[in-house]
């Protein structure tokens, strides 16, 4: 059994794959062990350097060759966008200026073996990558041969990202469950200590831990939700579903709110049916959400519009459009672009007053995502906002 050292040592099947092409391209086999190494400059020549171009040409990975003095003999489109710089003939080091790849290089080059490699640039973005660093010895025309480093890079960015995706929702998940539990206990406390002969503080503090368990009850279902379209993300709908009953129950289910708040609820709908490809669930709870918002953050407007029409694409597809319009004291232009993002919030407190989760919006794009849609927003502050829900036509409608 091979040990961890001869493990490494080993050729990957990128390398067996490229050296096998090469070798098929010049009409010969694997060259015998012992082989004797000629210069490496002979590489650079046209002819050799154009093939070496074109096997790696059709890798998806970017792809850099050089030579055993470093310098750059071919380069694929994908390493060019990582690394503008490189230019055919010239040493590597100047084009690639991080340190951990360049010390890479150097340990390929001087120990004859894989390198493996994690990098970080922050320039034009921020970005991580994975760089493999491998000796090949390739045959020559001349029956000799020629030691040459084959560079591969990964792109770490979307995992990376994901991860701290992950990250920031556990802590903020865990943060908004812990306020609320940390008010529970301590009213719990003073019930059993201080308050328990007080029937007047006892109803006012039963009445804030309702309150306040009645919000972790909506943020976990929120949480679970979310959690069940992102599962189901990549699996379109295939079930017909008509959107005005579904707008005329989520009117219907939030009047008793419009009433508290003393907002009237207007409702357009067209007078053909509108079918789209749905999960009528999913639907119900990214249009109440949007409702729901309109009447606690836009009620001194006084009004909601809820209009749904059919519509085209730019470029001439069938969609239904819904748009929830309030008018209230809409939203400053450099919350926009944010509002979708899990537990954003334009205002923390009056949020969580408002019984608010911060994952309203986040939920409402999932699922307009799963069912091939999106979620557009506009509002001009003192005017109001329209949230608008754009959902692809079944074929035929």
């Amino acid at each position: 059994m091979a040990t961890n050292d001869e493990r490494r040592s080993l050729p990957t099947p990128l390398v067996i794959r490229l050296r096998s092409a090469w070798l098929a391209l010049l009409g010969r086999t694997e060259p015998p062990a012992g082989a004797g190494v000629t210069a490496a400059k002979r590489m650079l020549a046209q002819p050799q350097a154009l093939l070496i171009e074109q096997l790696i040409g059709g890798l998806p990975a970017a792809a850099i060759v050089l030579d055993r003095e470093g310098r750059v003999i071919a380069f694929n489109e994908a390493a060019a966008t990582i690394t503008p710089a490189l230019r055919r003939g010239e040493p590597a080091l100047i084009a690639l200026r991080m340190p951990e790849l360049v010390d890479a290089i150097r340990r390929a080059t001087k120990r004859h073996e894989p390198q493996r490699v994690e990098f970080f640039e922050r320039v034009p973005l921020d970005r991580w990558f994975e760089a493999f660093v491998t000796p090949v010895p390739l045959s020559t025309a001349g029956g000799g041969t020629v030691d040459i480093l084959l560079m591969t890079f990964n792109d770490l960015t979307p995992l990376r990202r994901v991860e701290e995706m992950r990250a920031d929702f556990i802590a903020n998940a865990s943060h908004e469950l812990r306020t609320p539990l940390a008010a529970l206990l301590g009213f719990i406390e003073t019930l059993q200590g201080p308050a328990r002969e007080d029937p007047v503080a006892r109803d006012k503090f039963l009445g804030i831990m309702q309150g306040q368990a009645t919000r972790m009850a909506r943020l976990i279902d929120d949480l679970l939700s979310l959690s069940r379209i992102e599962l189901n993300a990549h699996l379109q709908p295939s079930t017909s579903v008509d959107l005005a009953p579904i707008v005329r129950q989520v009117v219907d289910g939030l009047q008793m709110l419009a009433r508290d708040r003393g907002v009237e609820i207007k409702v357009v709908l067209p007078s053909d049916a509108l079918m789209i490809l749905g999960n009528r669930d999913e639907l119900f709870r990214a249009l109440e959400n949007l409702v729901e918002n309109a009447l606690k953050y836009g009620a001194a407007g006084k009004r909601v519009d809820i209009t749904v029409v059919h519509a085209q694409t730019r470029v001439g597809l069938p969609e239904a459009r819904v748009a929830v319009r309030d008018y209230g004291p809409g939203i400053a232009p450099e919350h926009l672009p944010r509002l979708t993002e899990r537990f954003y919030r334009v205002d923390v407190t009056d949020s969580r007053a408002q019984g608010g989760t911060g994952l309203g919006l986040a939920l409402v794009k999932h699922v307009l995502n799963r069912h091939g849609g999106r979620l557009t927003i506009e509002s001009t502050p003192g005017e109001g906002a329209t949230f608008t829900m754009h959902i692809p036509l079944r074929a035929g409608e």
